[in-house]
């Protein structure tokens, strides 16, 4: 239920679309959610008849807001002022049309709690990133857990950040800058499929220069944006929609287990009962009565195991929200929630106790009392009971080798050469450029200290990739190729802060101003170029000529369970969006931060020290598969537990007859 009703907090869900495209790189067509601005206005102005609402915004990013003293550094966005209405936002104070005012913020209900505590924040004034002034003008409640937009803490005007950001103002014009979101509300009257087919090729007409990438636009309705976000050329084929089908066949197979317990035991028990059968029959009883007594009799017992159980997942949930990362709690007032648990509750019953009804009641009752209250099995009676058994056991080992494959496949990952060295490495994403515009004097400082090795600069962090690019030339290149390199700009310290290792050639160096134009290319790249004695090549960007100096191995900064991306290196001024710290290895980092700490607020004091150290970053990047590995554990746990049961209460039942 947590998974299937994702998003449903906002009212438009059914609305509301994420607008996509599909593009060719290296062969293989691609599924990115990076638009470019001109493309906003072009679904506006020749489509608008089939939108309502189109809202560009930027990303979920990091930020730092202000009040007087109080610094907190929280995640927001620059989006329109429509957004709000589209995502139809449940306001406490002010309205949804409060992002008109260019200066404005709206805040979530738990920001402003912690922002102003139990003060009106209305009308009060914040710094954002310690140089853009906004106005309170409106608070709104904190959407739930299972919503796409958790994490959105604030927005603010799109106006503003046009005008605080150059690049932005530049990208107006650009079709082939896909740094943004748009977000897309269709008319009642319009559907998905029928609007895709309408704005397929809506770059490709405006933006001829990039029809070599084969843009398709399209768009992905907010229904489907959780469960079905996998794409491959152009194909959706599902996503985490796998994992509520693999847990619910889990859970049902776990009841199966159950029912196969009871089956067999009151089975078993039945000659114990025969007797009372024979009686029951001999004073008139019909079958109907007796297999009526015993489905009641399952039906009453089934019912206190419901009841127990809604008291187990209360006391269960805390444990289980951990392991699960949710928020789940027992849907009380949910019609739904009981009427397909009562159902669910009544089918077990009857399942469980189906067959030993029917089995019981067909005693002949003249053999049963001649038999003195006993009835003999024939040769193939036990079998039933002998296949419920080993279907028992088929089930727990299918979830104990799913559990190990999964638990291999993640330690097969965390194996897997990283290229650099992560210990005593820590990363700081900046919101503001005090750092970066006295880096030099920041990074001796920090030196001075005794506790760090060394300090550098780049556009990245260690554990991602944050910007591609494509329009690299290089000599032999197929000139219809289209290429997707990852490109990470950084300070000439990079190397040697992170550790990272060479195959050919050398680190950028300061002694040498040329290189300012030159490259450092992973072995995923250089392999992909065919350039097999690469130092000394050139390769054109940007109008620009860069010689390659050096071949590093490839470092493992995306996701653990793909082929390292092909990535160029490059010294940029601008690469200040985080500082990357290596602490001195005989130094504990307790100690270290000690020191580390007041040199940062020295430079940045508007901005919290909020560092984070790059080994735990990383395997956070484990998370997801740990998680479905020990819920599959707990499954795989409890139908062992279950099967064991069953086999305890025969040889129980076998041990009493003898």
């Amino acid at each position: 239920w947590d998974e299937l009703s994702y998003n449903k907090y906002h009212q438009n869900y059914d609305r509301l679309a994420r607008v996509m495209q599909f593009q060719t790189f290296n062969g293989q067509s691609e599924a990115q959610v990076t638009m470019p601005i001109p493309l906003a206005f072009e679904l506006r102005n020749t489509y608008g008849a089939d939108f309502k609402h189109i809202a560009l915004s930027s990303w979920n990013g990091s930020h730092v807001l202000a009040l007087g003293d109080k610094k907190l550094k929280t995640n927001g966005c620059f989006t329109e002022s429509v957004f709000p209405e589209m995502l139809t936002l449940k306001m406490l104070k002010g309205t949804r049309a409060g992002l008109k005012d260019p200066s404005s913020i709206l805040i979530c209900q738990s920001l402003a709690k912690s922002l102003f505590g139990d003060a009106d924040p209305m009308n009060q004034v914040l710094k954002l990133d310690n140089k853009l002034v906004v106005k309170v003008t409106g608070v709104y409640e904190d959407p739930p857990y299972n919503s796409e937009f958790v994490d959105v803490t604030f927005l603010t005007p799109w106006a503003l950040f046009v005008s605080d950001q150059s690049w932005v103002k530049e990208a107006y014009k650009n079709w082939g800058n896909n740094s943004f979101q748009i977000f897309a509300q269709l008319q009642p009257n319009a559907d998905f499929a029928t609007v895709s087919a309408k704005i397929a090729q809506a770059k490709v007409r405006n933006a001829k220069d990039v029809a070599a990438f084969k843009p398709i636009v399209f768009l992905h309705p907010m229904s489907q944006w959780r469960l079905y976000s996998q794409w491959e050329n152009s194909v959706n084929v599902g996503g985490q929609i796998e994992f509520v089908w693999l847990f619910g066949i889990i859970g049902a197979f776990v009841l199966l287990l159950a029912c196969i317990n009871f089956m067999n035991l009151s089975t078993a028990r039945s000659a114990k009962r025969a007797k009372e059968v024979g009686i029951r029959k001999a004073i008139g009883s019909v079958r109907s009565q007796l297999i009526g007594q015993f489905l009641s009799e399952s039906l009453v017992m089934v019912a206190f195991a419901f009841f127990l159980s809604l008291v187990l997942v209360e006391l269960a949930l805390p444990w289980f929200n951990a392991v699960a990362d949710k928020k789940i709690v027992i849907l009380w007032s949910n019609p739904w929630f009981w009427l397909l648990s009562l159902g669910f509750s009544l089918l077990t019953g009857f399942l469980a106790g189906s067959y030993p009804a029917f089995y019981l009641s067909s005693f002949n009752p003249i053999q049963v009392l001649k038999g003195w209250g006993t009835i003999r099995a024939g040769r193939w009676a036990a079998i039933p009971r002998q296949m419920l058994v080993v279907l028992q056991f088929t089930v727990s080992v299918t979830l104990i080798i799913g559990t190990m494959i999964v638990y291999r496949q993640i330690q097969h990952a965390k194996d897997r050469p990283i290229g650099y060295d992560r210990d005593g490495l820590i990363s700081i994403q900046m919101n503001t450029s005090d750092i970066h515009d006295h880096y030099q004097a920041f990074r001796n400082d920090l030196v001075k200290t005794g506790m760090v090795i060394e300090v550098a600069e780049s556009h990245s962090p260690l554990t991602g990739v944050w910007s591609n690019n494509s329009d690299y030339v290089w000599e032999g290149k197929d000139p219809h190729l289209q290429a997707d390199f990852g490109a990470i700009g950084m300070s000439h310290e990079y190397g040697k802060t992170v550790g990272w290792k060479f195959k050919k050639g050398r680190d950028f160096s300061r002694a040498f101003a040329t290189d300012s134009v030159g490259f450092v290319l992973n072995e995923a790249a250089m392999k992909y170029m065919g350039l097999e004695n690469p130092i000394g090549e050139t390769i054109k960007w940007d109008n620009q000529h860069y010689k390659v100096l050096g071949v590093i191995e490839d470092m493992l900064m995306s996701s653990p369970y793909e082929p390292v991306k092909p990535t160029i290196f490059y010294l940029s001024k601008y690469a200040g969006d985080f500082v990357n710290i290596r602490i001195h290895p005989k130094v504990s980092a307790i100690e270290a931060l000690k020191s580390i700490g007041p040199v940062f607020q020295r430079y940045s004091p508007a901005t919290p020290f909020d560092y984070k150290f790059v080994d735990q970053e990383f395997a956070k990047k484990f998370d997801g598969e740990e998680r479905i590995g020990k819920l599959s554990g707990v499954f795989a746990g409890l139908a062992i537990f279950i099967s064991c049961l069953g086999l305890f209460g025969l040889a129980s039942f076998m041990a009493e007859q003898r």
